[in-house]
């Protein structure tokens, strides 16, 4: 997948002002290659032109209780009371988006959700999700926990940053596939245990979307339907926080 995003970096991103693809002069693959690393861990730290802070006030509460957000020194805390989403003011279709999140217990789960369409959002009923590309944020411990209360083999999801559709939203997965299709797993397993700071970068381009966990890119998928729509960020029944949530533009 790296390959792929490289070359869209080089078409979509020289006007970042981070030093490669200039005055379309050839150079050795091998310098290429250095350059557009580079631009990569770049953009992963949220770093270069362009870049958008988040805070509170960028986003609209759609169906949580009144007390379930709030802004604290730097960070976004969500303490979990309900289930619900918050939204961006406006929607968005080509961006990158930058965040670092944290699970203060065992089996949180929460997530970020893409290009979710207003129509899914009007009147949403309290203890309900909307549609979107979910790049999920659980906790390892789900796993136990799922299969404690279930006694069913925790197969389907990862606790490493699956991405899937939900609702009317459509997306084709990038392989590993969970069972049933739907989900694209993470390549590789990257993600900190609750307690612990984890980053997620994510691009969502042209109905595609690739999500970075730490710093590697794992997982996502393209032919995604609708493209453009709002961010949400989800309250899931456990405490979790924000912090430097940053987004960019793309052409």
């Amino acid at each position: 997948m790296k390959n792929l995003f490289y070359l869209a970096v080089c078409n979509v991103l020289a006007f970042a002002s981070i030093g490669f693809c200039q005055d379309n002069v050839a150079a050795p693959a091998t310098d290429v290659a250095a350059e557009t690393e580079s631009a990569l861990d770049i953009a992963i730290g949220g770093n270069g032109q362009g870049w958008v802070d988040f805070d509170l006030s960028d986003f609209s509460n759609v169906n949580c209780k009144e007390d379930t957000w709030s802004w604290n020194e730097g960070m976004l805390s969500c303490n979990g009371n309900c289930v619900g989403v918050i939204k961006s003011k406006k929607p968005f279709t080509n961006f990158e988006l930058m965040l670092d999140w944290k699970h203060h217990k065992s089996a949180g789960n929460s997530g970020v959700f893409l290009w979710t369409p207003e129509s899914s959002l009007t009147d949403l009923k309290p203890n309900s999700l909307p549609a979107g590309i979910e790049c999920q944020i659980l906790d390892h411990g789900y796993v136990k926990q799922y299969e404690q209360q279930s006694g069913k083999k925790a197969d389907w999801f990862t606790t490493n940053g699956d991405v899937f559709p939900v609702g009317e939203s459509q997306m084709k997965p990038f392989a590993p596939l969970s069972p049933d299709g739907v989900r694209s797993f993470p390549s590789s397993d990257h993600s900190n245990g609750f307690g612990e700071w984890n980053r997620y970068f994510i691009r969502a381009i042209n109905g595609e979307v690739r999500l970075w966990v730490n710093g590697h890119e794992v997982s996502g998928g393209n032919q995604c339907t609708p493209a453009t729509g709002y961010l949400c960020l989800e309250s899931e029944g456990a405490p979790i926080d924000f912090r430097n949530i940053k987004i960019r533009l793309l052409p």
